[in-house]
C-alpha cells in the first residue's frame, strides 16, 4: 500500500479484503440518491450486471512450472511506461462522493505509476489536477459539445495543464436513461430534493463535507442545474461522426484513444481515420440498455485491429483476476471506474489507494498463479471463454433492478 496523505485509511475500510466490501462501506455512508448515480446503469440495468457477471464465462488455464518468483506488471501505455496495466477511467462529479475528489483520484495514480483520465464533466479543474499530481500521466477525456468554441477550449486547458492523451468518448449521442436517478430527482451539479431530504439527513458526515467544502459544479463549465437526461442532450452533439476526428486532430498533437467502441467495423474505420488507440466499453452499463458486455466484445475487436494497435478495455472489472482475463482476451490495459470510487466513497484518498491496492495485489498474484512473469506473458492460450455466456435475468415483471440497492 502507497502511503498517501491523510496516511492509512480507517479501520473499517482497511478491513475490507475485496471491491465487494468497499461497494457496501460506500453503499452505508452515501444518501441513497448520491450512491444510486454512481452505482446505477440504463434502464432495468441488465447491461450493467453483464459487464459483471459476463466474467463467470471467462476461464483461466494456468501454466505450470515457469520461474515467476518475480513478477513485473509494468506495461508501455502510448509511449510511457506505467507499473501496472492499469488506468483510472474518467467520471464525472466524483466530489459529490467525498470532497477529495478528483485530485484524490490522481494523487492515487501517480503514487502507483499509472494513469488517470480526467472527464470533461469532473468537479475538479485540469489545472488543479496538474497542481495535485505533477508526476501523474494525465489523460483527458472530451465529450464533443455543440459549442465548438467552447470545446476547443477546453481541449487548450487540457494542453496547457500538461494532460498527454486525449480520450474522446463516442458512445453518448443521446442520454441514457438512468432510472435510479430519474425516481430520485437527482440533479446536476447534485441538489437535494424535498423528497428525499430526509434520506440526506441520515448521513449528516456526508451532507457536513458538502456544506462546508467548496460547492460541487463542472469545473470546466456545462449547462445550467437540471436532471441528467436534459443537461447531455443540451451540451452534447449527436451529429458527430468520424469527419470530427480530423478536426481533434488538428487541435491535439498527442495521442487520441476513442473510447465507446463495442464493434469491430468501427474499430477498423478509427484506425483508418488514425486515431492510436481504443477503449472497447459500453459506459459501465449506463447508456445503451441491453449493450454486449465489454470483455464479450474484447476478443473480435483485437482480432480485427491487428496487434499493434493500443486497445484497453473497462465494464466490471473488480478483481486483478478480471484484469489478467482482460489481457488473455486481447486488452494492452483495463480501465477501472466504479471500483476506486467505491473506494473514494468509503474512505477519500486513502480509500482510492486501498482499492487500486487490492487490484494490484491481485493481478500480481494471478499473473504468477497463471505462469507469467509479466503482462506481455498473458497470451491467449491462457483463456477459455464459454460459448453461450451466462446472462443475467432482469428478475420478475415488475421488479426494480435498485430495490434496496443490493445488486453486485
Amino acid at each position: 500500500m502507497v502511503r498517501l496523505r491523510g496516511g492509512l485509511p480507517h479501520r473499517s475500510v482497511r478491513s475490507a479484503v475485496d471491491v465487494a466490501e468497499l461497494r457496501d462501506r460506500a453503499r452505508r455512508r452515501l444518501p441513497r440518491p448520491v450512491f444510486g448515480y454512481l452505482d446505477g446503469g440504463a434502464g432495468d440495468e441488465v447491461a450493467t450486471r453483464r459487464n459483471r457477471e459476463a466474467f463467470a464465462g471467462v476461464r483461466l488455464v494456468s501454466r505450470v512450472l515457469r520461474d515467476v518468483s518475480v513478477v513485473d506488471t509494468s506495461v508501455d501505455m502510448l509511449g510511457r511506461r506505467a507499473d501496472s496495466p492499469l488506468i483510472l477511467g474518467p467520471v464525472g462529479l466524483t466530489r459529490v462522493f467525498h470532497p477529495e475528489g478528483e485530485a484524490a483520484v490522481a494523487r492515487v495514480a501517480a503514487a502507483h505509476g499509472i494513469p488517470a483520465a480526467l472527464s470533461t464533466m469532473a468537479s475538479t479543474s485540469p489545472e488543479a489536477v496538474a497542481q495535485a499530481a505533477p508526476t501523474l500521466d494525465r489523460w483527458f477525456q472530451l465529450y464533443l459539445w455543440r459549442d465548438r468554441d467552447a470545446a476547443r477550449a477546453i481541449i487548450e486547458r487540457a494542453r496547457r495543464a500538461g494532460f498527454r492523451v486525449l480520450v474522446l468518448t463516442v458512445d453518448v449521442p443521446v442520454a441514457g436513461e438512468r432510472l435510479r436517478d430519474v425516481r430520485a430527482g437527482l440533479q446536476f451539479p447534485p441538489s437535494v430534493p424535498l423528497r428525499t431530504a430526509v434520506g440526506f439527513a441520515r448521513h449528516p458526515r456526508w451532507v457536513w463535507r458538502v456544506l462546508t467544502t467548496e460547492p460541487i459544479g463542472f469545473a470546466t463549465g456545462g449547462a445550467p442545474r437540471s436532471d441528467f437526461v436534459a443537461q447531455t442532450n443540451a451540451l452534447l452533439d449527436p451529429a458527430v461522426t468520424f469527419r470530427d476526428l480530423e478536426w481533434l486532430r488538428g487541435l491535439w498533437d498527442g495521442p487520441i484513444v476513442v473510447k465507446g467502441v463495442l464493434s469491430p467495423e468501427d474499430a477498423v474505420a478509427l484506425r483508418a481515420h488514425g486515431v492510436d488507440g481504443l477503449v472497447v466499453s459500453n459506459h459501465g452499463g449506463r447508456q445503451l440498455e441491453g449493450a454486449i458486455a465489454p470483455i464479450e466484445a474484447l476478443p473480435a475487436i483485437r482480432r480485427a485491429v491487428g496487434p499493434e494497435m493500443f486497445v484497453a478495455v473497462d465494464g466490471g472489472i473488480r478483481t486483478g483476476a478480471h484484469v489478467a482475463a482482460a489481457l488473455a482476451l486481447g486488452a494492452d490495459a483495463a480501465l477501472i471506474g466504479r471500483a476506486y470510487l467505491y473506494g473514494l466513497a468509503a474512505g477519500g484518498e486513502a480509500g482510492v489507494d486501498h482499492a487500486l491496492g487490492i487490484v494490484e495485489a491481485g493481478l500480481r498474484r494471478t499473473l504468477a498463479l497463471l505462469g507469467a512473469a509479466s503482462p506481455a506473458e498473458v497470451t491467449p492460450e491462457m483463456v477459455r471463454v464459454e460459448e453461450r455466456l451466462r446472462v443475467p435475468s432482469a428478475g420478475p415483471v415488475g421488479t426494480r433492478p435498485d430495490a434496496g440497492y443490493v445488486t453486485r
